[in-house]
């Protein structure tokens, strides 16, 4: 096994804070399972897996089980080395209906989780959402229905109240514009414009209201929002695939960000979203924040396309684009450069919530998961990263996504991002030859 990179020094990592955060991340919906047990409620997802849609008819009914095996995943997390682990909880679990009575059997399933956690001296950092929206409430209209700010508001509050004692890194939303631009019920409807900023101004507004929720109920918090940052560049040299590639990137790198960090919509949204604006929302949704939490993988490239609701379709990637097994494009600089840009424009610390390799793994005759690949992304980004720090960007902790091979949405269990492998016949963990290069990374850079 090549591991390639074996020290901080060769790394270049020495630009990074002494008490820099490594950790991992994962969502609930993606490795929980345990879908109709112990009173959980219905999630969007679940009903959208009844569809059939999804790759290989794929389901979450099962997904990692990480519901029964969390104990064995905070014990791959120990043997690890990182110091914080970011999670989501489920909305349904806490909130079978998406609110009124609380399910108490899902609230201790997380007292489980946290105090595990803590045990094995790994941080818990919350996320209040991860996609997982009640069906019940997507009922009610979802986050097209205004009354969607005091939902979250109020599941908000019930988790931390439970949690604050012992959870003091909370996220509002994970990737709020991905969520939305591809929404089953917006995305995909060429004429649904209209909400869709009708969602993006109640996420926004919702997500003002879990931080004031947070910062009144948990002594000590600190929060911040998750937001995906991809440079959307045009596929052509043509006029039309610049102004869809524009036009795109403001949608999905500033619609969350500009507003809930300063206070403001970019120009380009500000026809669609005042249609819903009242006096005040600004003001609501740009709340006092700790920390930037940045998701990062790859650049987007983008051709025009009138017939789409937003113009654009995703196109060609120059030739000679070093590609993933998934066939995203690999370029570290450009890590580098959205971590200074996000620094210089939001002037708060990053953290980086998540970074990672989608490919097809698969184990060796021997039964071992060997990911040189892998490990050669993860070694090229952190670099990027360490860079990035050296020319003055305030990073303070990098999140690997993700601790295990899980549900990836319309993609089921066909792409694996794991540095640990799940057998999903036998829901047996094999930690990847990644998993054994990160944990060592982690060793060289604490006591570097």
């Amino acid at each position: 096994m090549n591991n390639r990179i074996e020290t901080a020094e060769h790394l270049s990592l020495a630009s990074l804070r002494p008490d820099f955060i490594w950790g991992v991340s994962t969502s609930s919906f993606q490795i929980e399972g345990a879908t109709r047990e112990d009173g959980r409620g219905l999630s969007i997802w679940d009903i959208y897996g009844q569809s059939g849609e999804i790759q290989n008819h794929d389901t979450g009914d099962v997904a990692c089980d990480h519901y029964h095996r969390y104990g064995e995943d905070i014990a791959l997390m120990k043997q690890l080395g990182i110091q914080a682990y970011r999670f989501s909880v489920a909305w349904p679990r806490i909130l079978p209906t998406g609110q009124g009575e609380i399910n108490e059997r899902g609230l201790a399933f997380y007292d489980r989780l946290i105090d595990g956690l803590l045990a094995a001296g790994i941080e818990p950092w919350l996320c209040l959402y991860h996609w997982d929206l009640p069906q019940a409430l997507e009922e009610r209209g979802g986050w097209l229905n205004r009354e969607s700010v005091e939902w979250f508001a109020d599941y908000a509050r019930i988790a931390a109240r439970r949690f604050g004692d012992r959870v003091k890194r909370f996220a509002t939303f994970n990737e709020p514009s991905i969520f939305t631009l591809f929404s089953r019920a917006i995305g995909r409807d060429k004429t649904a414009e209209d909400k869709f900023h009708r969602t993006i101004h109640h996420v926004n507004l919702a997500h003002g209201a879990a931080v004031d929720v947070l910062r009144a109920t948990v002594k000590g918090a600190s929060i911040g929002s998750i937001h995906s940052r991809q440079p959307c560049r045009p596929s052509s040299s043509e006029e039309a695939d610049a102004a869809a590639a524009a036009r795109l990137d403001v949608y999905w790198n500033d619609a969350f960000p500009e507003p809930q960090y300063r206070g403001e919509y970019p120009p380009l949204l500000r026809p669609g979203i005042e249609p819903h604006l009242l006096a005040g929302d600004l003001a609501r949704i740009c709340r006092p924040l700790d920390w930037f939490g940045l998701n990062h993988y790859s650049p987007v490239y983008v051709k025009a396309n009138p017939g789409t609701m937003l113009g654009y379709d995703f196109g060609d990637k120059p030739p000679g684009t070093p590609l993933t097994p998934i066939d995203w494009p690999i370029e570290p600089d450009a890590f580098r450069e959205v971590l200074v840009a996000a620094h210089e424009r939001y002037g708060l610390p990053i953290y980086v919530t998540e970074n990672g390799y989608g490919a097809h793994d698969r184990p060796d005759a021997s039964g071992a998961v060997d990911d040189p690949e892998r490990i050669r992304f993860l070694a090229d980004y952190t670099a990027s990263m360490a860079a990035a720090a050296a020319q003055g960007a305030d990073i303070r902790g990098y999140f690997v996504w993700s601790l295990l091979d899980n549900f990836e949405w319309d993609f089921g269990y066909s792409h694996r991002f794991g540095i640990t492998y799940v057998d999903y016949a036998t829901l047996r963990r094999i930690p990847k030859s990644s998993f054994h290069w990160y944990k060592n990374l982690i060793t060289a850079t604490r006591h570097a």
